[in-house]
């Protein structure tokens, strides 16, 4: 399968864009400058959080200013670092962001925990016991956690008659091929369960989610494992950023 890419921004370059920019930027009021009605936490208590713009509710977990910076400053100077996206903070290590003046270790990892809360709060949203009947069920549920990671993980969902989620078992995680992904680690939990059938799914990190010839390989082999144990593999949906391939929407199973 496929080595991760580069985001397609870097690090260096977007740290001397905020040097410029701090050079010739005035100091910027300090949150306990402004006005009360104008602070992110007192906005935040009043209006909701879903009021607050990206900068405003990462200066609240940033907590206070640093490097010269207000906490609100610090926030903005994160956002121009990712080019103005969440996802690409979530895609990168914590050390990355350690790298900006006025972020340590214990702020990045702060960002990292609530960016990850905002994940699962999403793949939360599908109702729990709803059945998994189309590509599209299997995308909403397994997207929010696989979409922006920044390896692959092979995961097998474990299906009762009903079609529902009896079981989510990560298989592997990193790269993958035919030879990491092996039948008995793939239909282990599948059989304890008595699964009806199962769907295997991962993500490609590059966000291009066209099979790979592993990805062929890997299902051919355990699609022929499951007619011998009379579970059979449903499906195999690629993940990849804001879209999927699913192996029986493209004729491939």
């Amino acid at each position: 399968m496929e080595h991760l890419k580069p985001l397609g921004f870097s690090v260096q370059s977007s740290l001397d864009v905020i040097a410029g920019a701090r050079q010739n930027a005035p100091k910027g009021l300090s949150i306990r400058e402004l006005p009360r009605a104008e602070r992110p936490r007192e906005r935040l208590k009043a209006h909701g959080a879903h009021a607050l713009s990206s900068a405003e509710l990462l200066a609240i977990i940033v907590g206070s200013g640093g490097a010269g910076r207000s906490a609100l400053g610090l926030a903005h100077e994160v956002l121009v670092w990712a080019d103005g996206s969440l996802r690409r903070i979530a895609g990168q290590p914590v050390a990355a962001l350690t790298k900006l003046a006025g972020i340590g270790s214990a702020r990045a990892v702060a960002v990292h925990a609530a960016l990850e809360l905002g994940r699962r709060a999403a793949s939360e949203e599908r109702e729990d016991g709803a059945p998994m009947r189309s590509p599209r069920d299997v995308f909403a549920v397994f997207s929010p956690r696989l979409e922006d990671l920044p390896v692959e993980e092979f995961h097998v969902a474990v299906l009762d008659s009903q079609h529902r989620l009896e079981r989510d078992v990560t298989v592997t995680r990193g790269i993958l091929n035919s030879s990491l992904v092996h039948p008995r680690e793939v239909f282990r939990e599948a059989i304890a369960e008595r699964a009806a059938a199962v769907i295997l799914v991962h993500n490609h990190p590059s966000g291009d989610p066209t099979p790979s010839p592993d990805d062929r390989v890997v299902t051919e082999q355990l699609a022929a494992a499951g007619r011998l144990l009379d579970i059979p593999v449903h499906d195999h949906v690629i993940i990849g950023r804001g879209r999927y391939v699913s192996f029986a929407e493209a004729g491939l199973l």
